[in-house]
């Protein structure tokens, strides 16, 4: 059990910084810049964790981008206001993911800016042929490591863990929790304490102060990504884009 453990939890945090810090902070918001070099490797790290479920950042800096542009309308790729259930809501954002990721959908050129381009490593990542492979990978390491039945049941989250990221914040960051904030959507912040979420549950503070790399406000509110952007601009890995925030 305890080897299992070991790889269920390392690898929900490993793809979840890769979301939180990669896809979320620097593609969707520009919150630090990087070298071309460094932006590629975070790329494949990106794959490396995620795999199965890898997310362009590309797509994903658009879909997030008119998140917050049309927050709790119609527009919006994943309001759990006009969309109704968790699982509806998941595959309503896969669709239109799906379309931005192969240019059926048209976006304003706004939503584009400043995006992270490795086009080609994209296709690759989020080909069939990745997606099965990486399957069959956690499928024969479930098979060599799971001890107990119940530890099947954890395979698929395995297999969508960062849809599974996602549609935790889009959806219960926008029904439960509290607020910091009076902000003109239902965005709340889930946790008061997020351990779970690397501080992507602050939500409600995020809505509000979009450039703001540290997610947490309030004393309690700890933000496990921040301490690692502070350490990477430290070691000129990456370059914050407005001095640092406590």
């Amino acid at each position: 059990m305890t080897i299992f453990l070991v790889f269920f939890i390392a690898h929900w945090y490993l793809s979840l910084f890769c979301q939180t810090f990669f896809l979320h902070r620097y593609a969707a918001h520009s919150m630090f810049t990087m070298s071309k070099g460094w932006e590629k490797f975070f790329y494949i790290l990106t794959w490396l964790t995620q795999g199965s479920s890898y997310l362009s950042p590309y797509a994903y800096g658009i879909l997030h981008r008119l998140h917050h542009a049309f927050t709790d309308t119609e527009e919006d790729p994943h309001s759990p206001s006009y969309t109704k259930g968790l699982f509806p809501l998941m595959w309503k954002t896969k669709i239109i993911y799906n379309d931005i990721e192969n240019y059926k959908l048209k976006v304003d050129e706004k939503f584009m800016k400043n995006l992270p381009g490795w086009r080609s490593f994209d296709h690759f990542a989020s080909s069939r042929f990745s997606r099965l492979a990486w399957v069959a990978i956690y499928v024969v390491i479930y098979a060599f490591i799971a001890t107990q039945w119940w530890m099947w049941l954890l395979l698929p989250v395995t297999i969508l863990t960062g849809p599974v990221h996602g549609a935790i914040i889009n959806y219960f960051a926008h029904k439960y929790g509290y607020r910091n904030f009076d902000t003109p959507d239902t965005s709340k912040n889930f946790l008061p304490v997020d351990i779970i979420m690397m501080g992507e549950s602050y939500h409600n503070n995020h809505h509000k102060l979009l450039a703001r790399p540290n997610f947490g406000i309030k004393w309690f509110e700890i933000d496990p990504t921040y301490p690692i952007i502070r350490l990477l601009s430290a070691l000129k890995v990456i370059r914050l884009n407005q001095e640092p925030l406590s």
